[in-house]
């Protein structure tokens, strides 16, 4: 099970993430009732329905996925949470990004998959600010040395939107 931290604390996770079988089609899967974080072949598949049923509605997103194609839905979710397969792919910085610089998605922004603490400095700077991280890791270690890899950056970011030469001008 996967450790979730949210604002540099551990916090109990109370969304559940509908996972599609084989066999099973985005079309005719019994929807959890609660909180679920849907996959986005369910959502485009059955959106109304999910709206009709669901008070907090979540999102996943897949590194294929593209976050174009749900902009105009963004109001609907609390949480979207963007997965990364294996360590190595960074796609899902880039759909993060976009989520909170160009789409301005004010929601949770969630990584989850194969997240360790030595992702988190860049994962909060594209606009992540809950990480699950994979279940064999040190929620607490990665809290006290994740999100202080480096003393300050010099490029924008979702937290900090004036590069350093300004910060250091003013």
């Amino acid at each position: 099970m996967a450790h979730l931290i949210r604002n540099k604390a551990v916090a109990v996770d109370a969304w559940k993430t509908l996972e599609l079988t084989d066999g099973e089609a985005p079309e005719s899967v019994v929807l959890p009732v609660g909180d679920v974080i849907f996959p986005i072949a369910v959502w485009q598949a059955r959106k109304g329905e999910i709206i009709s049923t669901h008070k907090r509605i979540g999102l996943l997103l897949q590194p294929d996925d593209r976050v174009e194609e749900i902009a105009a839905d963004l109001d609907y979710f609390i949480v979207i949470a963007v997965n990364f397969p294996k360590f190595v792919d960074g796609r899902g910085y880039s759909s993060a990004s976009l989520l909170r610089q160009h789409y301005n998605y004010q929601g949770e922004l969630r990584a989850v998959g194969d997240v360790v603490h030595d992702q988190l400095f860049y994962l909060r700077r594209v606009g992540f600010d809950a990480y699950a991280l994979k279940g064999d890791k040190d929620a607490s270690y990665a809290i006290e040395h994740g999100f202080s890899t480096f003393g300050d950056a010099y490029q924008t970011s979702s937290d900090r939107p004036q590069p350093y030469f300004r910060r250091r001008a003013a």
